[in-house]
């Protein structure tokens, strides 16, 4: 690809500041460093700890819940294809280290699989980290017997900024599914300038080219609007423009295999 076409992740991040002017992290920021306890002894940075590569920042609301340890039991089982996918993986609750420790049995005995929870669990017991990354109020928590953070997911590139989160009520588990593509999605816009369209890589399935339908572009990628027509030419030969109403040439449909 021609080293003038910017990513999607360059295209769209330069739309977001870095920082955060009113202390609500963004899209864009640089995540907060922090220091924590954790499972797996201290870690004295989070962003030491992540080194350039992809995290995710998973939190649960609390140890020995229902929801929770199937979380994280489906969690361990995505483990190794996320490691592979060179993304680290760190969870975390208002739990003491020693409450993850002694739940961490249950987790294992429920999963129906032969797991290995490898990641670090972080215990938040000053609830510091999870007001800093926006998973309690600090205005109430102290009020609250049971202080539960959301289930929220943080999705962290190489450079530390936040490329994705995502909020759950404590009564909605998470799919794991879901969070392995976003970071497959994410990855790609990072190196090219594409787009994954709704429903990636299921989309675009059976349309039609020429009078006949195809599924040859099942899991297709679009092009950037930024990608100038001699580029896209250039660089992705062959792709295919929907046609539509309008009759504006934005919908460039580019197969898998040219971009993985």
């Amino acid at each position: 690809m021609c080293s003038t076409i910017k990513s999607g992740t360059e295209a769209y991040m330069s739309l977001y500041p870095e920082g955060s002017t009113d202390g609500v992290i963004r899209l864009g920021n640089v995540v907060p460093d922090f220091s924590a306890e954790t499972t797996h002894g201290p870690m004295e940075s989070f962003h030491a700890w992540k080194e350039d590569s992809w995290a995710i920042l998973f939190s649960h609301p609390a140890d020995f819940t229902p929801v929770c340890t199937t979380e994280i039991g489906r969690l361990a089982l995505k483990y190794d294809k996320l490691v592979g996918m060179g993304c680290k993986v760190a969870t975390l609750s208002v739990d003491p280290v020693k409450s993850h420790t002694d739940w961490l049995q249950d987790v294992v005995a429920h999963c129906e699989n032969k797991i290995e929870v490898k990641f670090p669990i972080i215990g938040d017991s000053s609830r510091k980290i999870s007001t800093m990354y926006g998973m309690i109020d600090p205005g109430t928590s102290d009020e609250q017997s049971l202080p539960l953070t959301i289930r929220a997911v943080f999705i962290i590139n190489p450079e530390n900024k936040l490329m994705l989160s995502l909020n759950y009520p404590a009564c909605v588990g998470r799919n794991m599914d879901e969070i392995v593509r976003c970071v497959e999605a994410l990855q790609l816009s990072y190196k090219k300038s594409i787009a994954t369209p709704a429903n990636w890589p299921n989309n675009h399935a059976d349309i039609e080219i020429d009078g006949a339908r195809t599924d040859e572009y099942k899991g297709s990628v679009f092009l950037l609007p930024t990608v100038s027509a001699e580029d896209a030419a250039e660089n992705y030969p062959g792709f295919h423009t929907c046609e539509v109403p309008s009759k504006i040439p934005y919908l460039r449909l580019v197969k898998k295999e040219q971009v993985q």
